[in-house]
């Protein structure tokens, strides 16, 4: 199993309205690529939330050519319609992991 892990610091006053976006619109767009399996939200505990809260966001799928085709074909897209929406309100940076049995 590939994990694409994207962990986001969201500012304060952004951060209800982000998840909700998350939520509603972004996980079920991406996972209606059809190339990914599963997802998960995450709030990030025992973290310094002075500046906002820490999430992580992970989508999983069966093979790192479903995960490569996500990003040829839609990740510009996806990564761009968060910035059209919620501009420098948040960082974000991405890592991607194999389930070790």
């Amino acid at each position: 199993m590939i994990i694409y892990n994207v962990t986001i610091k969201v500012e304060k006053g952004a951060a209800d309205e982000w998840v909700k976006w998350m939520k509603d619109e972004h996980m079920p767009e991406l996972m209606q690529t059809g190339l990914f399996v599963d997802s998960r939200l995450c709030r990030l505990l025992e973290q310094d939330e002075s500046e906002g809260p820490t999430f992580v966001a992970q989508y999983y799928c069966d093979s790192m050519e479903h995960y490569d085709t996500y990003i040829a074909e839609y990740a510009q897209k996806m990564r761009d319609k968060g910035m059209a929406r919620f501009g420098g309100k948040f960082v974000a940076f991405r890592t991607v992991m194999k389930e070790e049995f």
